[in-house]
């Protein structure tokens, strides 16, 4: 991707099943699990470099020892940072201390049972240590006690927020994190008082009482109740205090969960493969949770899955996955990218007029190189098909030399994009850093004929177009091609996210944008104000009733429209080259990504109602110039009777 984003985090979350003796023995140290945990979130890095967290419980603590523990850090270098710290704080302890597992167990932070690990990219404007996961509830019982982390946004946080008031609470943060937190702590003390009431006390002391409470916890019954009114993309672990912990997916399979159980351990992930590579598996044995379902640890290891919500009759898991953000390495997902670019391959035919001879194939490091490759499959097999036809068709004809010419014709591909080292454009200002900017990106110079060559060039996407215009297609022209034709291997990328990708203001678009030109270009300027209108008159109404009207600002123009504006927009004066944009139309990104159809960016179908009430919001916010307003703030502003 040229224009970098933000996005869904990642999660980890590790449960032993074996006294930590076992794991001595077994493996050489009694720190299996909390290894375990930093080679998963390392192998998840690309879910989130703003920040990352750690949590644990040990079982069986002492009173007057700590039984649960956190740490957290920011920056790129986060996972590096905590696990410095939960091992610096293993300094104090002599080699003989750490190497006794029992002393360890009794006496060392993070020698535990249970470990939760988080990455994280902010996508709603709050950045800060406080808003790190894993987040933390502590309590003198064990038993209320709770630190999740999760991959997830919620639409609606208002609604959310307004019912722990109506609970009587008093939230101390109205980020949707502290008030999932809350929500569920809020359930959990009421089941923890449930049981309690339940218990005949006679003849039974406090921890007797305790030890019933926590052998009886219905953690299916909490997430129930928790989630009946969460609107949004979720993938959530929790820990509880007292060992019982629990992993639960949204019920339109919007965020990505996989988890694996044997009988030493259990494990839960963002993604498939770091489970395999991590724990040396077969693809087989990683088991994706379903949506709506959650997977529960008992204390006592009791390992089951329920089924807390109805799946919603359109699962639509989120593409953007399979596209982008999730690693290549997965089995499925490669073969996806593979496949997305491969059902490029007639647009792009049809845009080099059929010219292979004069026509150059890259892309654009480093995600879209799986892409790639599919692409250059799809036009071998295309161009084989027309080398056979041509030989059939002249075959009385040809000579020997003719037929060996024409075999040996390849499609031409070359590296010609380089992604380049950051550079450190802090160092200049204005108009200089800008120049410093455009050469994020360098060209290998001799991969294309000057003043011959067309090139076609693949990206997994375009959100923005700025490094596009910026720096890509001014490199690129460098080379003196006829044409460049940069390919999208999705489509265009049309309206916010609302769970879990940093895409939240309309202007951010360059398909929107580009849309809003035409509009005004061919005096359609009514649309805008319309649209704004239907949008404004909608603020009040509840989420369940209202309805996307943005859509209609794209209605008047076809997709090829749309991407030969785009295609000027990206162009500048000092081009010499022809620009053209070609996107994957969002019937084609189904076929490649069967079991992920969730396409709201492209289309405007929202899973959730909520989603609606985003979008409008977003809009409205556009036309009145406030999109650096959060959601939410934007949302009571505008409830409030604007």
């Amino acid at each position: 991707m040229s224009d970098i984003l933000k996005h869904e985090c990642g999660i980890a979350m590790i449960r032993l099943l074996k006294p930590l003796d076992y794991y001595y023995k077994k493996y050489g140290t009694w720190q299996y699990g909390l290894d375990k945990l930093y080679l998963l979130m390392e192998k998840q890095h690309n879910r989130g470099q703003e920040g990352a967290g750690l949590g644990a419980v040990k079982l069986d603590a002492a009173p007057g020892n700590e039984y649960i523990f956190r740490e957290r850090a920011l920056g790129s270098g986060a996972i590096t940072d905590v696990f410095d710290k939960v091992h610096e704080s293993f300094k104090r302890f002599t080699p003989e201390q750490m190497a006794d597992v029992e002393f360890a167990k009794q006496s060392i932070p993070y020698a535990a049972e249970l470990f939760l690990g988080h990455l994280r990219y902010s996508t709603n404007g709050r950045t800060g240590l406080t808003y790190v996961h894993p987040l933390l509830r502590r309590n003198n019982w064990a038993s209320r006690s709770l630190a999740i982390a999760g991959n997830f946004s919620m639409t609606n946080t208002d609604e959310m927020f307004e019912h722990l008031i109506s609970e009587g609470q008093h939230p101390r943060d109205y980020a949707d994190n502290f008030v999932m937190l809350e929500s569920l702590g809020h359930h959990l003390d009421r089941e923890v008082q449930f049981q309690f009431d339940k218990i005949d006390h006679k003849n039974k002391t406090g921890q007797e009482v305790s030890n019933l409470i926590e052998q009886n916890l219905e953690i299916p019954f909490i997430l129930k109740h928790t989630s009946e009114m969460w609107d949004g993309g979720y993938a959530i672990c929790g820990l509880i205090g007292c060992g019982d912990s629990f992993a639960m997916r949204d019920p339109w399979g919007i965020r990505s969960a996989f988890y694996y159980a044997d009988d030493e351990v259990i494990v839960v992930a963002s993604e498939r493969p770091v489970i395999q590579t991590a724990f040396n598996l077969k693809k087989e044995q990683v088991v994706e949770l379903d949506p709506g379902q959650a997977l529960v640890v008992k204390r006592d290891g009791r390992v089951s899955t329920h089924q807390i919500h109805k799946p919603k009759e359109e699962i639509t898991p989120c593409s953007f996955e399979r596209i982008y953000f999730s690693r290549g390495s997965d089995f499925d997902i490669y073969k996806e990218r593979k496949k997305l670019g491969e059902l490029l391959v007639p647009k792009i035919v049809e845009t080099i007029d059929n010219d292979f001879d004069n026509t150059v194939f890259s892309f654009i490091p480093n995600t879209a190189e799986v892409a790639y490759f599919g692409m250059l499959e799809g036009l071998e097999k295309y161009f084989n098909r027309q080398k056979a036809i041509e030989i059939l068709e002249r075959q009385n004809e040809l000579t020997p030399e003719e037929t060996e010419n024409i075999l040996a014709k390849r499609v031409r591909s070359e590296k010609v994009a380089i992604k380049d080292i950051k550079l450190r454009t802090f160092i200049a200002q204005g108009k200089s850093k800008e120049e410093l900017a455009t050469h994020v990106y360098d060209i290998t110079y001799g991969s294309l004929r000057r003043g011959k060559d067309k090139l076609v060039i693949i990206d997994d996407s375009i959100v923005r177009g700025t490094t596009l215009k910026k720096s890509i297609i001014k490199i690129l022209d460098r080379l003196d091609p006829t044409k460049i034709i940069i390919v999208s291997s999705s489509p265009q990328i049309r309206y916010p996210d609302c769970y879990g990708i940093d895409m939240s203001r309309m202007s951010e678009f360059i398909a929107f944008r580009a849309t809003i030109e035409l509009l005004n270009e061919r005096g359609l300027q009514h649309i805008i104000k319309d649209v704004y209108e239907k949008c404004v008159s909608q603020i009040n109404k509840p989420k369940e009733e209202i309805v996307n009207y943005v859509k209609e600002i794209y209605a008047p123009f076809t997709d090829d429209e749309i991407s030969t504006k785009i295609a000027q927009m990206l162009t500048g004066k000092d081009i010499k080259a022809e620009v053209k944009i070609v996107y994957q139309s969002i019937e084609e990104l189904h076929e490649a990504c069967p079991n992920n159809k969730g396409d709201w960016y492209f289309s405007g179908n929202y899973p959730t109602p909520g989603g609606n009430r985003f979008v409008n919001n977003a809009y409205i916010n556009y036309i009145e110039k406030e999109e650096n307003k959060s959601y939410q703030y934007s949302l009571n502003f505008l409830k409030s009777g604007r």
